[in-house]
C-alpha cells in the first residue's frame, strides 16, 4: 500500500473552513468569489435550463460543446483538449503515463504540495528548484533546466504560481520548452490562475510545442465545487493514452456538471471582471498592510493568481501566529504546509465583505509580536 504523507494543507483549511460555524474570514482561500448554481444559470441573455440533462455518462474527453468552450478560453484547439475532474486528476493521470523505473520530475519549491506527493505515489522521484525570494520568487529556466537529467520524464511549471503570484513570461516558457524538446522531455504548463494578471496580460502556454497545460475551474473562474478541469495537448498519441486513463481512473465527468462548466466557461466574461476587482481592491489593502507593518512582514506582490506568500521579517514559525489569528475568525495557511514555515499564504480573492475587518486583525496580531 503506498503512504501517501498527511496533507498538511487541507488538514488545516478543513478544520477551520467546514467547522461550526465556519471562519469569518477565509484569507487561506486560492479561490475566488463564490458563485451559486442560481448565479452561474443567470448569466446570459436567457437562464440555462438543466432539469432536462439525463444522469447519464458523458464521453471520457468531455462533450464536445464543453471542450470548445475550453479551448475557446485557452485559444486553443478543441480537438487537443481532454476534460477532466478537476486538475487534480490531470496531473494523477500525467504523473500515472510518465512512470518508469528510476524516473523523477522536476517541480518548484515552494509549490502546490499534491504535486510531490502525488508524483511520488507514482514511484517518481522529485527533483525541485527553488525559488527565492531575494530573487522575487523569480521562475527561471536555467534553474530549472539545472535539475533536469537523463531520467527525467516531466518538469511542471506552475503560471501564475501558487502561492507566490509569480509569473513566467510566455518567451521564457516557450525558450524553456523549446530546451526541453532537445531532452525529449514535455513541459507541463499548471494554468489554473490563468489570466488573473496584474500587469500585462500574457496568453495561455497552450499550442506551444512541447507544452502539456492544465487548468480546471476552481481557481480564476472561482467554481472549485464543480470539480471541472482538463488537459491541453496536441500531442494526438499522447492523448489517446490520456482518454485510456481517465477511463480507468472515473471514466468520465457528470453531464450535469459538464453542463455547468460550458455555461461558466461561455460566460467568463462576467465571472473573470469580478474576480479582478475584488482581487486587486484586497491585494492594495495587503500593500498597506505590508507597508504598515514597522518591518515586521515581508512579501513579494504577486504579479498574477488569488495568493500571496508573505513572510514574518524575524524567521519565526507562522504557525502559533495563524492559530492565534484563527482563534481570532480570520483564516490563513501557515508556511510549513508548503515546507516554508516563515512563511504563511494570504488568499486575497475570495472574500468579498470585510476583508479590510480581517487586515486590522492581522494587524493588530503583528503588533503583539
Amino acid at each position: 500500500m503506498v503512504d501517501l504523507p498527511p496533507f498538511a494543507l487541507d488538514h488545516w483549511l478543513s478544520a477551520y473552513d467546514f467547522a461550526t460555524p465556519p471562519i469569518a474570514y477565509n484569507l487561506a482561500s486560492s479561490t475566488g468569489p463564490r458563485w451559486s448554481v442560481a448565479d452561474l444559470c443567470a448569466l446570459g441573455d436567457a437562464p440555462l435550463a438543466i432539469d432536462d440533462v439525463v444522469l447519464s455518462y458523458a464521453p471520457p474527453e468531455g462533450s464536445r460543446q464543453l471542450r470548445e468552450a475550453i479551448a475557446a478560453f485557452h485559444g486553443a484547439d478543441p480537438d487537443a483538449v481532454i476534460a477532466t475532474t478537476g486538475a487534480s486528476e490531470a496531473l494523477s493521470i500525467l504523473f500515472c503515463l510518465c512512470a518508469r523505473p528510476g524516473a523523477n520530475i522536476v517541480l518548484p519549491d515552494p509549490g502546490y504540495p499534491a504535486y510531490a506527493a502525488v508524483s511520488r505515489a507514482w514511484g517518481l522521484a522529485a527533483r525541485t528548484y527553488r525559488l527565492d525570494r531575494e530573487d522575487g520568487f523569480a521562475q527561471r529556466a536555467d534553474a530549472i533546466l539545472a535539475q533536469v537529467d537523463a531520467d527525467t520524464s516531466l518538469v511542471i511549471l506552475n503560471t501564475p504560481h501558487n502561492p507566490t503570484g509569480t509569473v513566467m513570461p510566455r518567451p521564457d516558457i516557450e525558450a524553456l520548452a523549446a530546451a526541453l524538446a532537445e531532452r525529449g522531455v514535455p513541459l507541463l504548463v499548471d494554468e489554473v490562475y490563468h489570466p488573473l494578471y496584474f500587469a500585462a496580460p500574457q496568453r495561455s502556454a497552450a499550442g506551444i510545442a512541447n507544452v502539456i497545460v492544465t487548468s480546471d475551474l476552481s481557481k480564476s473562474l472561482s467554481l472549485p465545487g464543480l470539480r471541472m478541469g482538463w488537459l491541453i495537448d496536441v500531442d494526438a498519441d499522447r492523448r489517446a493514452r490520456i482518454v485510456d486513463a481517465r477511463s480507468y481512473f472515473t471514466i468520465s465527468a457528470s453531464p450535469l456538471l459538464e453542463r455547468l462548466a460550458t455555461q461558466a466557461l461561455r460566460h467568463c466574461d462576467a465571472i473573470l471582471p469580478r474576480l479582478s476587482v475584488v482581487a486587486q481592491r484586497n491585494m492594495a489593502m495587503l500593500d498597506a498592510l505590508v507597508a504598515q507593518s514597522d518591518g515586521r512582514l515581508a512579501w513579494v506582490r504577486p504579479n498574477g493568481g488569488t495568493t500571496a506568500f508573505p513572510w514574518l521579517s524575524d524567521g519565526r514559525d507562522s504557525r502559533p501566529f495563524c492559530q492565534a489569528l484563527a482563534a481570532q475568525g480570520v483564516l490563513l495557511a501557515p508556511g510549513d504546509c508548503f515546507g516554508h514555515p516563515a512563511h504563511m499564504r494570504m488568499g486575497f480573492a475570495q472574500q468579498v465583505d470585510g476583508f479590510d475587518v480581517a487586515v486590522g486583525r492581522i494587524a493588530e496580531a503583528l503588533e503583539a509580536l
